[in-house]
């Protein structure tokens, strides 16, 4: 089981020199800036094992999706079977895709090796990966960052250390929870 999202990324430089924190005081930054761009992060998680994988792109469209499926069909488990992946409904999940992408046997033989469970239409926090890259945010995003390289640098980083640490989530949300909160998504037998 592998769990798909991604996030976008503004990109950030500095028009004035930041003035560095000293004793009793914190480093101080101009509320000018320079707009640098925009990048995507993809973001793959595996809650059952502890690993990710964050790749950093210029942009989120259908050929963009198909290439990350890719990666995740020949190059992470290629010798899997079947990997169902869990994903929110956004327009480029789906399976057409990666028939954009790719030539009909080669899309055909990827989409063979998915198997695809999307989130809730108001329940994509039923995602990992979106916990997940919740994490990213908070300790390596939460400040300007100028350049793709940097980011991707300092994406890379995060990630290895998240991976060395095989850090899981604490998922609490158990199968009851899901009944209550969700009931309206089961079907009822009887009454």
């Amino acid at each position: 089981m592998v769990c798909f999202d991604e996030i976008s990324k503004q990109l950030i430089s500095e028009i004035a020199t930041p003035i560095e924190a000293k004793p009793g005081q914190i480093e101080r930054f101009d509320y000018q800036y320079q707009r640098e761009g925009v990048n995507n992060l993809f973001m793959f998680f595996e809650p059952l094992v502890g690993w990710r994988h964050v790749e950093v792109t210029d942009r989120r469209t259908q050929i963009d999706y198909a290439q990350q499926m890719k990666y995740l069909v020949d190059d992470r488990h290629p010798q899997a079977k079947k990997i169902r992946i869990v994903q929110d409904n956004l327009n480029t999940h789906i399976k057409a895709s990666l028939y954009k992408a790719f030539l009909p046997e080669e899309a055909k033989r990827i989409a063979n090796k998915l198997e695809f469970h999307y989130t809730p239409k108001h329940g994509s926090w039923l995602n990992m990966a979106e916990i997940e890259l919740s994490v990213l945010a908070k300790q390596c995003l939460d400040r300007r960052i100028s350049s793709q390289d940097v980011l991707a640098e300092e994406v890379a980083a995060w990630e290895k250390r998240r991976n060395d640490l095989k850090a899981k989530i604490d998922w609490q949300f158990t199968t009851e929870d899901a009944r209550i909160k969700l009931k309206r998504l089961y079907p009822t037998i009887g009454s």
